[in-house]
């Protein structure tokens, strides 16, 4: 079958690698779309260690089930599947605690073992999720969806009801259109590209460009206030917008060196909870409840369906101008 690779670290390629083929409790896929993500690229950096090269990336992928192994249950060839990425070992104190996306040994397909940009990925039966008649562009949309609910779990129970979000890219238009689907009354998106600020104000969203004489009248003024650039400028600012009693949520990926100042007394005398979370876990069935909440609206995310091949020129480096969600697209 036809894939995209990284051979090793800095490196793309795409060519013939062998067809998966079922184990016991597993299910082979047929890909149908798969989506980018800037894991992608720290992967073919080799910021996941370089012990996964040579490594067929992508997480983010739907597809249909063409092959069933042995012990395989309600799942049949022909079914309509998104992938939940992430392999746990599930005897760890977080597994054991049911988290886990913290699991001390993570894995997950297209970063630690072949995933998604192939015509065809072997998974873990348990991992794979029926979309009913969802489009498979809708459904690769899952794992992000995944993503922000995860993001967005520490805050249950909480009063929320104006949102802050810097940053109006994938994530953050996602975490935006999330927040309005739970019944949020004003969500405020701020970014530097215009047009990112007009898609997410046809979403309902409030669009602030970056910098604007507006924001200084939002100071202290939300109840939640996220980043979701990985800025460590825009990181350090959130205290500034979150309300007394708010939340201010890290969701954007810093890199690792970086450092930002906070204020412990002003975090102790405004009463302010500072929150991270990484990756999704196992939420995927919530995640296409909330993707058929938004509606087909959701798939205005996705700027570019492409084949194999220009995935792969992306992949080396060469986004495409103004993109948002990328998917590669296969029969």
């Amino acid at each position: 079958m036809r894939a995209i690779y990284f051979p090793s670290k800095d490196r793309t390629e795409t060519g013939e690698i062998p067809d998966p083929v079922a184990g016991p409790g597993e299910v082979v896929i047929a890909v149908r779309a798969s989506g980018i993500c800037h894991t992608d690229i720290e992967v073919r950096r080799g910021n996941y260690g370089s012990s996964a090269f040579p490594i067929v990336p992508g997480h983010e992928y739907a597809g249909e089930i063409v092959e069933t192994g042995a012990g395989v249950e309600g799942l049949r060839i022909g079914d309509r599947v998104v992938v939940d990425p992430n392999i746990e070992c599930g005897t760890c104190a977080p597994c054991r605690r049911g988290w886990a996306h913290l699991c001390e040994r993570l894995g997950a397909y297209g970063v630690t073992v072949n995933g998604g940009f192939a015509e065809k990925s072997v998974v873990r039966a348990a991992a794979a999720h029926p979309i009913g008649d969802m489009s498979y562009g809708m459904a690769a949309l899952a794992e992000p969806v995944g993503c922000v609910l995860n993001g967005l779990s520490p805050l249950k129970g909480r009063i929320i009801d104006r949102a802050l979000i810097f940053g109006a890219g994938p994530m953050g238009l996602l975490m935006g259109l999330t927040l309005k689907a739970q019944g949020i009354a004003e969500v405020v998106a701020v970014d530097r590209n215009e047009a990112r600020l007009g898609m997410a104000s046809a979403f309902g969203i409030t669009g602030h460009m970056a910098g604007a004489p507006q924001l200084a009248g939002l100071h202290q003024s939300f109840d939640l206030a996220v980043d979701a650039t990985g800025v460590p400028e825009v990181a350090s600012s959130l205290l500034d917008y979150t309300a007394n009693g708010g939340a201010a949520l890290f969701f954007g990926v810093c890199p690792q060196e970086a450092h930002i100042g906070i204020s412990p007394f002003e975090v102790f005398r405004r009463q302010l909870s500072l929150l991270g979370t990484h990756s999704l876990n196992h939420n995927i069935p919530r995640a296409l409840e909330t993707i058929r909440a938004i509606g087909p609206r959701i798939g205005t995310v996705v700027t570019h369906s492409l084949p194999m091949e220009e995935v792969a020129a992306i992949l080396a480096g060469h986004p495409p101008a103004d993109s948002m969600k990328v998917q590669m697209v296969l029969g």
